[in-house]
């Protein structure tokens, strides 16, 4: 794929200025944001009031339809997410619009005068802070990029709201190897008075985030106690302790995404930042959209033209188990031969993934991430297909492999595994 100049400068300026995007390989901690913040100003006690997100899988829907749901109201709404797609500048948008090249080229060199030792993730996370004080807006949406009590966005005032989505496995070798250790990572956003609103987890983390809301004094929200969503009519329902909002179904497609969009509504809810008015908050959960997620595709490529395409993103155990839900609710309405392209990065656990993938799926079709250094072999994903008793093949690349399952009439095929897998998919089909 080729970029544009300014997304080369930005690169640049990342690559030549700052370390690796997580600090991969130093101990993981604030007193590099808090040096560099402090010598920009301290932007982050200047924002906008604030919904900060951590969780393991729904982060980045969840922030979308927050957004969407601020927009609808007429209001102006700074948010920081992660990753991006094809340029770092998706991560930033400043009062609704994807930060300018100008301005964060401006940013990160201001950033990078502080001479603070700073990761990638976390010079974006300063420059981001820096345009989102010196722009007005009513909301500042900001989610985690791994873990939370240390992550860089953690250096925040008390925000009107912490929201923490469905946790699971994923980054042990920084989080730590058991669901405990992850969850109390998680939890290290929570701040003293600021509602803690919390999607469905298991008991272990469920004790493990109250423990730690108790500990501070947040209140607590937890989903299928204090608050819940379902769905109800063809719609979402979400009840709240004080209302009850009976809203369209969420835009973004799967059953997962009503617990997102459910968890949305609960935290502007809790937060209480502004009057929710019941059309404005249907509209916003009606029209969030975010790229590979389950993202339909019509492909320009005439041998695509019988077969239903599909992109996620999903990367991670529990991620495949929600897709897996989703392809057996989309089975159920219209049968089809299911056809999953897996390329991972070899830091995941492909194992777990395609295990937890394999009952929705007729065939898999392993291939590689095209330009990754940390691309999985995929003979390794079709042999873990094979364990899990699933029929597996191998082509070379995307564009093989795409090719391959298109000969399959009518098939629905799904590319998944990984999110730079999905940022080829689409610069490739679209």
């Amino acid at each position: 794929m080729i970029l544009n100049a300014g997304e080369d400068r930005i690169a640049s300026a990342l690559n030549e200025g700052f370390g690796p995007e997580f600090g991969h390989g130093r101990a993981i901690g604030l007193d590099g944001m808090r040096q560099a913040l402090s010598a920009l100003g301290d932007p982050h006690l200047r924002l906008p009031q604030a919904i900060h997100v951590a969780g393991t899988n729904g982060k980045g829907s969840t922030c979308a339809v927050l957004s969407a749901i601020a927009q609808a109201h007429s209001l102006r709404a700074h948010a920081f997410t992660k990753p991006h797609l094809f340029r770092v500048n998706e991560r930033i948008r400043v009062a609704g619009e994807i930060v300018s090249d100008t301005q964060c080229l401006d940013a990160l060199a201001r950033v990078r005068k502080t001479g603070a030792a700073l990761s990638h993730f976390e010079a974006q996370v300063c420059a981001a802070f820096v345009c989102f004080s010196e722009t007005p807006a009513d909301i500042t949406i900001i989610e985690t990029g791994l873990g939370g009590a240390l992550d860089a966005t953690n250096v925040i005032a008390r925000p009107a709201a912490c929201a923490i989505t469905p946790i699971d496995f994923d980054h042990v070798a920084l989080l730590g190897p058991t669901l405990a250790d992850i969850a109390r990572h998680k939890a290290g956003i929570l701040k003293v008075g600021a509602p803690a609103v919390c999607a469905r987890q298991s008991e272990e983390v469920s004790d493990i985030i109250a423990a730690r809301a108790a500990e501070i004094g947040a209140p607590l929200w937890r989903a299928g106690v204090d608050w819940d969503c379902y769905a109800a009519r063809g719609g979402l329902v979400v009840e709240t302790p004080s209302r009850l909002f009976d809203l369209p179904p969420p835009s973004l497609p799967g059953p997962h995404q009503l617990e997102n969009a459910g968890l949305a509504v609960a935290a502007l809810s809790a937060a209480d930042m502004f009057p929710l008015q019941d059309d404005q908050v249907g509209l916003g959960v009606a029209t969030a959209q975010i790229p590979a997620r389950m993202q339909r595709v019509h492909a320009s490529d005439a041998r695509f033209e019988a077969a239903e395409l599909w992109i996620d993103g999903a990367h991670n155990p529990h991620a495949a188990r929600a897709l897996r839900q989703t392809l057996g609710a989309m089975q159920a309405r219209a049968p089809a031969h299911t056809i999953a392209i897996v390329g991972m990065l070899a830091r995941k656990d492909h194992a777990a993934f395609v295990e937890a993938l394999a009952p929705a799926v007729d065939r898999f079709i392993a291939t590689a991430i095209a330009g990754s250094d940390d691309a999985l072999p995929p003979e390794r994903i079709a042999d873990a297909a094979q364990r899990a008793g699933a029929t597996a093949i191998i082509e070379p690349t995307l564009e093989n492999a795409c090719a391959r399952a298109a000969l399959q009439p009518h098939a629905r095929i799904v590319i998944c595994g990984s999110l730079a897998l999905a940022r080829e998919a689409l610069a490739m089909l679209s």
